[in-house]
């Protein structure tokens, strides 16, 4: 499998890690495979008490794991793993680590946001082949990933269906089938998911990074899936 290089300096040593497989956030079929834990968090009822109106209103989803489409085609439960447990202690994480409320949340929004994505299902208009919405309200999942995003939901459609492309010197609109509409969904989805886990990790090194200590190098995977 392919890895994308991330430098990681905890605790005076510099350390690379991967993020390996990053299609897992948009694929996993396999029953051997279950995706990123934090999926799986988001939706449990620790987060009730995170914040007013609980932590699954604030990121627009709901407590079925198998309404997101992303994260429920594996495995969605491992008997050594309590999710709910877990979220516990993932705040407690945020909180030790010095995360402003703000940022925080943040995160656990844009994380929902990228599930939410699944969810949205493209329909062909007419006889063509233009990809497009039946409807795009906030209560349906372009309108929730959209709401996760702070993005217009219908600017945000009109993106993936009808994006505009520069050729030469002009700007022209490019009409998207279904399958192409989906792949720039889920290619959006991926991207948003890698660049949270770039931030988290230069977040932790400001506040773990020690100048005074004497340096070393080594490597490690950090793991980001269930074991």
């Amino acid at each position: 499998s392919s890895f994308t290089p991330i430098w990681l300096r905890l605790a005076g040593c510099d350390i690379v890690s991967y993020l390996a497989r990053r299609s897992l956030v948009l694929l996993s079929s396999s029953q051997l495979s279950v995706p990123t834990t934090i999926f799986y968090q988001l939706l449990q009822p620790y987060g009730d008490g995170i914040c007013p109106g609980g932590l699954r209103a604030k990121c627009f989803v709901s407590n079925d794991i198998y309404d997101y489409i992303y994260v429920s085609q594996g495995k969605t439960s491992v008997s050594s793993i309590d999710d709910n447990e877990e979220l516990e202690y993932t705040e407690d994480a945020f909180n030790v680590l010095g995360f402003e409320e703000w940022e925080k949340f943040d995160c656990y929004v844009l994380t929902a946001g990228v599930m939410t994505c699944g969810g949205i299902q493209y329909i062909q208009k007419g006889r063509d082949e233009q990809a497009e919405l039946s409807e795009c309200g906030p209560d349906t999942f372009v309108g929730k990933a959209a709401g996760a995003f702070g993005v217009d939901a219908a600017a945000m459609v009109k993106a993936f269906c009808k994006p505009r492309i520069k050729v030469g010197t002009e700007w022209v609109t490019k009409g998207q089938n279904i399958e192409q509409a989906t792949g720039a969904t889920g290619g959006i989805a991926r991207a948003i998911f890698d660049r949270v886990f770039k931030w988290l990790i230069e977040k932790c090194n400001d506040t773990l990074i020690d100048a005074s200590l004497k340096k070393a190098n080594f490597c490690v995977c950090v793991g980001y899936r269930r074991l």
